[in-house]
């Protein structure tokens, strides 16, 4: 018994001593520290490309990432419901213009990275709020198998899209839950001027098959031939011709817009200085060569692309106003709802 007794002490006596070193790691600041090595993030690329950039970071700096996909639109409806109490302390991915249009609501913070300085300025905000970290074209992605069943060719201008051969036949994303959508309204807004882009996008909306949340979509399932024709851009297209999908990608002969991918950092986010330094690393030259991997030309300069990847130097572009269409997306995504979704 008396030797029952004693172990039960010992056993007290054990207890007590764990609470109080977590008493003491606490009030140090240790247990805060630990806790902080675990950074939580909003991301709007491709899964894959997600996986492979967070955990490249996670090997590199030892701190974990939690990262929740969402496409640019949800993104930026979320950072709003959340911007009472934010959940997340960056935003990776995703189109400028819903960088922007974070930045017209108050929802990021400026912040100036040391690699930011590598970065021409027509890629990155002035007020250092957002750094675009690729390039990447819009672009008609066709599925030849089912063209060829249909006795259709790719189309190579936004004016063949219109046209009614190709009516049932072509998927887009919808502008209002995707950034990639929105820059195809903004490129037409830009190209054809308002009155004449929505009259478009009605005339385009009879042809549509279908709209989706995501913009990476219409083009996959281009590839796998449940649409013949995907709008989307030129990176995803590119993979998928280079996986042996049999997909064409063609450019419109009028001119196209293009996205530049960004980061910014969430306004109140928890775990900020962390976030800095994802920030710094998605900038850096290591960063740069993954996303070259990934079919697209990265901002940075000196890094070779992939083969196969067109460079947006030889594409045909319009003079793409990204400030513009960032502040103009509330209104003009409300102006397609009621005139062509309706």
């Amino acid at each position: 018994n008396n030797f029952k007794g004693g172990k039960q002490k010992m056993k007290r006596k054990i207890i007590y001593f764990l609470v109080i070193m977590v008493y003491i790691f606490a009030s140090l600041g240790i247990g805060t520290a630990w806790a902080a090595e675990r950074l939580v993030i909003y991301v709007t690329l491709a899964e894959e490309d997600a996986r492979q950039a967070i955990s490249s970071f996670e090997e590199e700096t030892g701190i974990e990432v939690e990262w929740v996909r969402l496409s640019g639109g949800e993104c930026v409806a979320r950072l709003d419901a959340e911007k009472v109490n934010p959940q997340a302390s960056m935003w990776y991915g995703g189109v400028g213009l819903d960088h922007i249009a974070a930045k017209e609501r108050g929802l990021t913070i400026a912040y100036e990275s040391p690699n930011t300085t590598i970065i021409p300025s027509k890629f990155k905000d002035v007020e250092h709020y957002w750094t675009g970290i690729y390039v990447n074209p819009l672009c008609f992605g066709s599925n030849m198998n089912r063209l060829k069943e249909l006795g259709l060719t790719p189309p190579t201008s936004w004016a063949d899209l219109i046209k009614p051969e190709y009516q049932g036949h072509i998927q887009v994303a919808n502008p209002g839950t995707s950034g990639t959508s929105y820059n195809v309204l903004a490129t037409m807004v830009q190209l054809m001027g308002e009155e004449k882009a929505f009259e478009y996008m009605k005339d385009l909306h009879r042809n549509i098959f279908q709209y989706t949340r995501s913009g990476s979509k219409p083009l996959r399932n281009a590839s796998i031939g449940e649409i013949p024709i995907g709008i989307g851009y030129a990176g995803i297209g590119s993979r998928l011709v280079d996986q042996g999908y049999p997909v064409e990608i063609t450019f419109p002969s009028e001119g196209t817009g293009y996205e530049i991918a960004a980061i910014s950092l969430i306004k109140g986010g928890p775990q900020l200085e962390l976030a800095k330094k994802l920030y710094d690393w998605a900038l850096s030259e290591k960063a740069a060569k993954l996303y070259a991997n990934w079919f697209v030309s990265p901002t940075r300069s000196g890094i070779e692309l992939r083969e196969g990847v067109i460079p947006i130097s030889e594409v045909k572009t319009i003079v793409f106003d990204d400030i513009w269409a960032g502040k103009n997306k509330t209104r003009l995504v409300e102006e397609w709802n009621e005139k062509v979704y309706r």
